[in-house]
């Protein structure tokens, strides 16, 4: 059936509306990058020494994270242990999340708490560090994964949003907090995703020296 001329100028007026919002949505990352970017250098900064300082001493990466955040740890997993934007050696990281048979097999509420800090206390030895990324700070495995990371005098880097919670009441002078500050989620998670792939360039800057202008 042929669509009538109102029908065609309101199939127009939708998708140029759409096309509208996502411009907008766009406009939207653009500035809240911008305006944490600003926020979040020296921490961001002083988090690449933090993990310089541990991989020089050939301590470990450990990384976790919920949901959509866990995404996010496993691309700076993926970048330490593979590569960044350079071809070089692998570093010692690792996931928390990766594993379908271990993160099954603690099915249950209480076992769930501890899917990552029993994991730490299995592999985690004084000097690694413990990545957390997190919207939400009162996740109760991501509170003991913190925990277990401070019982095996590990150092504790959380990549943040909102508000505090219970897991900022548990970081001590050892530790650093990369927070966004923002308060959507779909924000908070772009500006994490940034904020490593900065973390990732700084690393591998100081560690092998700048890529040559070409390189980008």
């Amino acid at each position: 059936m042929q669509m009538t001329e109102f029908e065609m100028n309101d199939e127009y007026d939708m998708h140029h509306e759409l096309e509208e919002r996502v411009i907008s949505l766009f406009h939207q990352s653009v500035e809240a990058k911008m305006h944490a970017g600003e926020a979040l250098a020296p921490f961001i900064a002083d988090a690449s020494q933090l993990i310089v300082q541990a991989l020089l001493s050939e301590n470990k990466i450990l990384v976790a994270g919920n949901g959509a955040s866990s995404a996010i740890a496993q691309i700076l997993v993926n970048c330490l242990v593979d590569h960044f934007e350079r071809e070089r050696p692998g570093f010692a990281a690792y996931g928390l999340n990766t594993s379908p048979t271990t993160n099954t097999g603690f099915n249950s509420p209480d076992n769930f708490d501890e899917l990552f800090s029993r994991q730490i206390w299995a592999m985690g030895s004084p000097g690694d560090v413990l990545v957390l990324y997190t919207t939400n700070n009162d996740v109760p495995n991501l509170v003991k994964a913190a925990e277990s990371a401070h019982e095996r005098d590990m150092h504790v880097l959380v990549f943040s949003g909102g508000d505090d919670g219970a897991l900022q009441s548990i970081l001590d002078m050892h530790d650093l907090e990369v927070r966004a500050p923002l308060d959507a989620e779909s924000r908070i998670h772009e500006v994490h995703l940034l904020s490593t792939y900065c973390l990732c360039d700084l690393i591998d800057n100081q560690l092998f020296g700048p890529l040559e202008e070409e390189e980008y």
